[in-house]
């Protein structure tokens, strides 16, 4: 089943061993995105490049498998060869899931690619960098979590140095750790909740860029746990505090020359935006719920799409189904240099396999019918009221988990994209956790309710 040749791999195990690796992981990706994996020693390479290692699918959510199927094998990337850097004595390899000898319906890093061989198939690559922001926390006796260093309590802690330098040590192995793998971290900062922060590091082509997001959520918990933390990439942690985007950055460049086909010098409209950049937009935004039931995949999510409860003011999340320019208020933003396309919807609890391949396939609808999205929104779209919105013709984002499968389950994109399997099982997933959660009785229902009636 590998593409890889026998030279290939039997080069790759030399050049591991010579570093001193000595085992391998196979490692793909439940529904939320999570790594699984298997363990190989090294010398046993070739047969795991073959798919030697299998898995039973209903062990795992989202793997939608009957107890009695044929396990799924995974077969890994060559090229995605990882070197842990907390532990050079392992590599990681992305895969895909195999059932007897053909790609798995509903692998989801296969959906991914998919999506990517119709792209090709156009003259397209698709470019996508992403935002990672997230939380480490140190565990307290008394209120059971919070930011590590004790004077990061501010109101408004973004950019705070302090709050930054008291976190140096973990956070620059975990810079140090990424730009040894090539990914050119270009800036890291305090965001705007207390033990919050964000790496901004180079975009690539969507396939490894959601390969690399994989990792670097693996990455950064076991870096912050060596240190004594946890990372958290639950998107509200705190009601009253900004919630963790992972704001998808997109282009489409030309698979020939690699010129960014967004770009646009003379655009009419003030975007630096091509008429191309414009058709994905309207694209993305036709398709944006069912969209969002894939960026925002959890209950929690819905938590952050509010325009306020921070204590710093406004949440910084869209809430209102519009575009803009460098404007943050919209739910698609054209930063100032242009040449891309910013989805500030999505947030770092996604599956990015899923979210890329739904909003590529959008935004190649929008481009295939040359649809047009109207003038972008200058002004803060958060002064609007619900009227005023309505009469511009402007929809919210869902305001629920439930809202937004009802849309993914409404929209014959969804299926499209996912295939009748994980189009089914996605839907059944989200709203069995939708339930769960609808009938949990909380601290808050408690104490409103408890001793009042």
């Amino acid at each position: 089943m590998s593409t890889a040749t026998v030279t290939e791999i039997a080069t790759l195990k030399s050049a591991l061993e010579s570093q001193g690796v000595k085992y391998a992981l196979a490692s793909y990706v439940d529904i939320h995105g999570m790594s699984k994996a298997k363990m190989v020693p090294l010398s046993h390479l070739e047969h795991m490049m073959q798919g030697s290692e299998l898995f039973t699918g209903a062990a795992l959510d989202g793997v939608p498998q009957a107890i009695s199927d044929e396990e799924v094998a995974a077969l890994p990337d060559l090229q995605s060869a990882t070197v842990l850097p907390w532990n050079q004595e392992v590599v990681w390899f992305a895969s895909d899931l195999y059932l007897a000898g053909q790609p798995f319906e509903a692998c989801c890093r296969s959906i991914l690619q998919r999506m990517l061989e119709k792209v090709t198939s156009l003259g397209f690559t698709f470019n996508l960098g992403i935002e990672t922001e997230f939380f480490v926390f140190r565990e307290d006796e008394f209120q059971g979590f919070g930011p590590v260093s004790d004077r990061d309590t501010l109101a408004k802690p973004c950019y705070d140095l302090t709050g930054l330098l008291d976190n140096y040590g973990w956070l620059t192995e975990l810079v140090e750790a990424m730009n040894q793998l090539g990914w050119d971290v270009y800036s890291f900062d305090h965001e705007d909740a207390n033990g919050q922060f964000e790496t901004d590091f180079a975009y690539t082509d969507a396939l490894t860029m959601s390969d690399r997001l994989t990792f670097f959520r693996l990455m950064t918990k076991e870096i912050a746990r060596q240190h004594g933390y946890f990372a958290s990439f639950m998107p509200k942690p705190f009601a009253n505090k900004t919630g963790s985007g992972a704001h998808y950055n997109m282009s489409l460049a030309d698979i020939q020359t690699g010129r960014n086909l967004f770009e646009a010098a003379d655009d009419p409209r003030g975007c630096h935006l091509s008429t191309l950049g414009y058709q994905f937009i309207a694209g993305v935004l036709r398709h944006a719920k069912a969209i969002c039931a894939v960026t925002c995949p959890t209950v929690n999510s819905y938590k952050r799409l509010i325009r306020k409860g921070s204590l710093s003011g406004f949440t910084w999340a869209p809430v209102y189904i519009c575009y803009g320019n460098n404007n943050r208020t919209n739910m698609l933003r054209i930063p100032l240099a242009g040449g891309r396309v910013e989805c500030r919807a999505a947030d770092i609890s996604t599956n990015l396999y899923l979210g890329a391949a739904m909003i590529l396939a959008a935004g190649l609808e929008g481009i295939q019918q040359a649809l047009d999205p109207g003038d972008p929104h200058t002004e803060n779209m958060y002064n609007y009221t619900l009227p005023e919105l309505d009469a511009l013709g402007i929809d919210l984002l869902p305001r629920t988990l439930q809202e937004a499968i009802d849309a993914f389950e409404r929209d014959p994109l969804s299926e499209a994209v996912m295939g009748p399997l994980m189009y089914r099982t996605y839907v059944d997933f989200k709203r069995q956790e939708w339930e769960e959660y609808h009938t949990h009785i909380s601290d808050w229902e408690y104490q409103r309710y408890l001793k009042f009636f």
